[in-house]
């Protein structure tokens, strides 16, 4: 298949990963290397260390949020992975949730985006009934950004009513307290359904030996306080005393290996297969060039068992693909933005990535079927936004598109995102952007997020400065304006690269295209825990 082109596109890619694999490098050391050894001279492992003994040999780890916080709080010193390293793995067997502080950065002090990360796993946890274990190592939220964690409704606070929530849905929760755990943080531990503490690292306290002197003048030490002797044989707040790190992690696992199985959701699935199409050749296939168009058949063929691919309505609103095929052995079906240019039966030309009337309302259709069968959703986005202009809006695109987005909302099939390229406007929302509960979203190195384009943006607001100044009675010059070009242009792109998305949680990673299968059917896999139980019901919208 290789061509010029493709050579092209292919090492455009290949050095998008490579910068992708760097990035995670750097925030896998957390703290640093320093803090990583400080962290072993207490006889403490890392989180990262943490949660590769307590996983299964050789098994998946899916990664949850590694790039939150790229590039903000500077002035604190930045927060490597918010902090926290978690995802998505299975232990004994078992699929689950780990979370585990990471002591190295701030001593595990929560920042703003620790709180919603946090909450996001929790929200998987939920949504798929899947158990969660909490690696506790944290000294609590990071005070000089209290005003941003403490109060609101998606702030630290709502972790503990998720506790509670999650209890109630016979969701297993499992702490291991290693390292510290303060004030309102101490409560996580004690409402999950088991609590372990490691002797001599672990403590937990509402307040700690210095506050308690200032507070009540009691003069006593921190172990003494709250250390494992005291949980475990005084005030029975823990269940388990582990001698050390990796004892506490065994007791984790034997626990998990009891646990009885749940009712399943009953999605489809039969053996895996390959795709026969050479998935590496998704590299070459997405051009380097943005703008070009491709066929996104070409990548679904590489993504899908088999390369078989039933498609839906081929001929009628061809800027979206639909169809079913299976993905590691599950059904699914598949929502896509075709980029080609598409020239329809009455000889006119459709822009590829553009969502039209006719296939907005194929889409609804086909998510209608998919919620009739229980087939999960697969969404793959590369879509500029919705047709404009006179002729579209005569024609009710503002109706059809709100018939998709109500169909897409109202689904009762659980939804996954994959961001291959653009994700402009409502385009993103149309095609199951974060805000429309996507159980898993992720994005390639390639994708972009913003209301619209880099270029068409710069110009929209440059167009509006102009307009200003000339109702003052002003002009720019050719020089002023290229400047100004510029300046918007470069700030808008920075704010459109899947790096700052991926640091704000819009997507819960960034992955190899390699890696889609496996992000798709782990997640399947996740949300056949949860039966469905409500009916399928699209909304007011009619056809």
């Amino acid at each position: 298949m290789a061509n010029l082109d493709f050579n092209k596109n292919d090492d455009k890619m290949r050095l998008l990963i490579s910068e992708m694999k760097r990035k995670h490098a750097i925030v896998s050391l957390g703290g640093g290397k320093q803090k990583i050894d400080k962290q072993h001279a207490k006889g403490k492992l890392t989180a990262r260390e943490r949660i590769d003994y307590l996983k299964d040999t050789d098994t998946n780890f899916l990664e949850i949020g590694a790039f939150v916080g790229e590039g903000m709080y500077a002035k604190y010193g930045g927060c490597p992975s918010g902090g926290v390293v978690a995802g998505i793995t299975y232990v004994k067997d078992r699929q689950c949730i780990v979370v585990a502080n990471d002591a190295t950065v701030k001593a595990g002090a929560w920042f703003p985006i620790t709180a919603k990360k946090n909450l996001r796993l929790q929200e998987i946890a939920m949504e798929n009934r899947l158990p969660i274990i909490y690696l506790v190592d944290s000294a609590g939220v990071f005070l000089p950004m209290q005003d941003e964690i403490f109060p609101d409704k998606e702030h630290f606070g709502r972790m503990f009513r998720n506790n509670a929530r999650m209890s109630s849905m016979g969701i297993t929760q499992i702490s291991a307290v290693m390292g510290a755990c303060v004030a309102g943080g101490a409560y996580l531990p004690i409402m999950s359904d088991e609590a372990l503490i490691v002797d001599k690292t672990g403590s937990i306290f509402l307040a700690g030996s210095y506050l308690v002197k200032a507070a009540i003048g009691e003069s006593i030490d921190n172990e003494t306080l709250g250390g494992a002797t005291t949980h475990c044989e005084i005030s029975g707040v823990t269940d388990y005393k582990a001698k050390d790190d990796k004892d506490a992690l065994d007791k984790i696992r034997n626990i998990m290996d009891k646990i009885g199985d749940t009712e399943k959701a009953g999605f489809n699935r039969k053996k895996s297969t390959e795709p026969k199409e050479d998935q590496r050749e998704i590299y070459g296939i997405l051009p380097k060039e943005r703008s070009k168009p491709y066929n996104m058949k070409d990548i679904i063929s590489r993504l899908v068992d088999d390369s078989d691919f039933e498609e839906y309505k081929e001929g009628y609103g061809q800027t979206i693909i639909c169809g079913y095929a299976r993905v590691d052995g599950w059904a699914v079906g598949i929502v896509a933005n075709q980029r080609e240019m598409i020239k329809t039966k009455k000889g006119e030309m459709q822009f590829g990535g553009v969502i039209y009337s006719d296939s907005a309302d194929k889409s609804a259709r086909f998510i209608a079927n998919c919620n009739q069968k229980k087939i999960p959703l697969v969404f793959l986005q590369d879509v500029t936004g919705f047709m404009v202009g006179s002729r579209s809006e005569h024609g009710g695109i503002i109706k059809d598109g709100a018939k998709m987005v109500n169909a897409m909302a109202n689904s009762v099939v659980p939804k996954f995102t994959i961001i291959i390229g653009n994700s402009y406007g409502a385009g993103n929302y149309a095609m199951c952007g974060k805000a429309y509960d996507p159980r898993l979203i992720v994005s390639w190195p390639t994708a972009q997020m913003a209301v619209m384009g880099g270029a068409q943006a710069a110009k929209v607001l440059l167009q509006i400065e102009k307009a200003s100044l000339k109702a003052k009675g002003e002009e720019m010059d050719e020089k002023a304006e290229k400047k100004l070009l510029k300046t918007i242009t470069d700030k808008y792109d920075a704010q459109t690269s899947p790096y700052y998305g991926a640091s704000r949680l819009w997507v819960d990673a960034i992955i190899d295209p390699l890696e889609t299968r496996n992000v798709i059917s782990m997640g399947i896999e996740a949300a056949n825990n949860a039966p469905i139980k409500e009916a399928y019901n699209p909304g007011v919208i009619q056809s």
